[in-house]
């Protein structure tokens, strides 16, 4: 593999083999990470990155683009069968920019938006603070109960009491199905958009391992790169009840990705993408996906069995929130890292710390159920998680913030040399020998 930029640039070439190492002798448990297929990969770095394909099939503002419509167009159509909807565009570099565009074609500045508050599970682009759609726009956060659920009934107190133009349904750290026949209720009841974000869960719905948001949202937007398995970019999808409410929605995603806020597509995205929704139709797809729910079951048991504390005691999707303690997420982190297991640090319900140092820990099934693992390893997982947590539980996040720094010090010192997390990484990687990533491709 890559024996032109091994012979150019043999710094980038080193990197990317250190990469592929890393992510075959390590357990990729980040819920947004999965391993793309080769076909996928062959898509992404062909020659198609060299072309500019300003505009949507047949309407472009440059010449030579016959085969890109033909690729946009299977990607398109692909795209509408998987998900049950009339309307797909393919173009959105990522899921951020996806979640612009439907503010830019429901909203006008200063529109009310209620979307799901960022420490109890929610993204950044559902009117966060920190997040130019706050700027925007006047976003209303809702949140969770204390039992990790979404608070139906704080939701629809606030729509009724705000009025907003749009509605978003879907999270960055919500373990359980999404309510969507519920969100849409209260949606219809104050005049509301209902976007449904299924970023995370896409390749779920596709399997049937989540219920489908096309009967009760007006809009669908989502990544293809978490569990469907495709390349770093984003669809939007407009429903038959979108069209309903508004004829001219589709017409107005379009415009809102092209010219408003996008130039040229990137047509081997486009090429991935389709190649991604072309493997999501086969029946191999729904067994793969269904998997991912039952390997997360299973570890969320297995977890807790061994005395691990989960967010509401389970999952219904592909992800799992650890809680470590006060602060205590990026220890855990860290210590599994150095044990070759990968995850992220993450807030969780009411957390009592701050996000850059959160008291969980985010993790999920994708990547590892890819690579063909079941629940007999989903319950080895377990078994090192809860070993790591022991070895490292005499360290507490301090209060005073002026021991932050020589605290951390001295974990990452007490980490580098603790030989119980070596043997744990030397296991991990005899384990992931026995799964090998993409075999077909040295």
């Amino acid at each position: 593999m890559y024996e032109h930029l091994k012979k150019q640039d043999p710094a980038i070439y080193k990197a990317i083999l250190a990469e592929t190492k890393r992510q075959e002798e390590g357990l990729e448990l980040i819920p947004s990470e999965i391993a793309a297929s080769a076909a996928v990969i062959e898509a992404l770095g062909s020659v198609l990155t060299n072309k500019y394909s300003e505009g949507y099939p047949g309407k472009r503002y440059y010449g030579g683009q016959e085969n890109i419509d033909t690729i946009e167009e299977i990607a398109q159509e692909r795209a509408k069968k998987l998900f049950g909807v009339p309307h797909a565009n393919v173009q959105p570099y990522s899921g951020s920019p996806a979640n612009l565009a439907v503010y830019v074609a429901v909203c006008a500045p200063g529109d009310v938006v209620l979307g799901q508050n960022l420490p109890d599970g929610g993204h950044l682009t559902h009117g966060w603070k920190a997040s130019a759609t706050s700027i925007f726009y006047k976003t209303i956060g809702y949140h969770v109960k204390e039992d990790g659920y979404l608070d139906l009934e704080e939701i629809e107190r606030l729509a009724k009491k705000h009025k907003p133009k749009l509605i978003w349904v879907g999270a960055t750290a919500y373990v359980r199905e999404f309510p969507f026949e519920k969100m849409a209720k209260i949606a219809d009841k104050v005049g509301a958009y209902l976007a449904a974000d299924i970023a995370h869960i896409a390749g779920l719905v596709i399997s049937g391992a989540h219920k489908s948001p096309a009967k009760f949202a007006h809009i669908i937007t989502t990544t293809t790169h978490k569990t469907l398995r495709g390349p770093r970019g984003g669809i939007i999808m407009v429903t038959y009840k979108g069209l309903k409410k508004d004829p001219e929605l589709a017409k107005k995603i379009d415009q809102a990705i092209f010219p408003r806020l996008q130039g040229g597509p990137h047509d081997h995205q486009t090429a991935a993408i389709a190649v991604a929704l072309g493997e999501a139709m086969k029946p191999s797809f729904k067994t793969y996906g269904r998997q991912v729910v039952k390997n997360a079951k299973a570890l969320a048991k297995s977890l807790m069995v061994r005395g691990v504390k989960i967010v509401t005691d389970g999952t219904d999707n592909h992800m799992i929130l650890i809680k470590c303690g006060k602060g205590r997420g990026v220890f855990l982190q860290d210590a599994l890292d150095a044990a070759g297991i990968t995850l992220n640090k993450n807030t969780i319900p009411k957390d009592p710390s701050s996000p850059f140092y959160p008291s969980g820990v985010r993790l999920g099934t994708p990547f590892i159920t890819v690579r063909g693992m079941k629940e007999k390893e989903m319950d080895k997982l377990a078994d090192w998680i809860a070993q790591v947590m022991e070895e490292i539980k005499d360290f507490q996040f301090p209060s005073d913030k002026s021991k932050i720094k020589p605290t951390f010090i001295k974990f990452r010192k007490f980490v580098a040399g603790n030989n119980e997390l070596k043997k744990i990484k030397s296991e991990v990687k005899k384990l992931c020998a026995k799964f090998p990533l993409y075999k077909d491709m040295k």
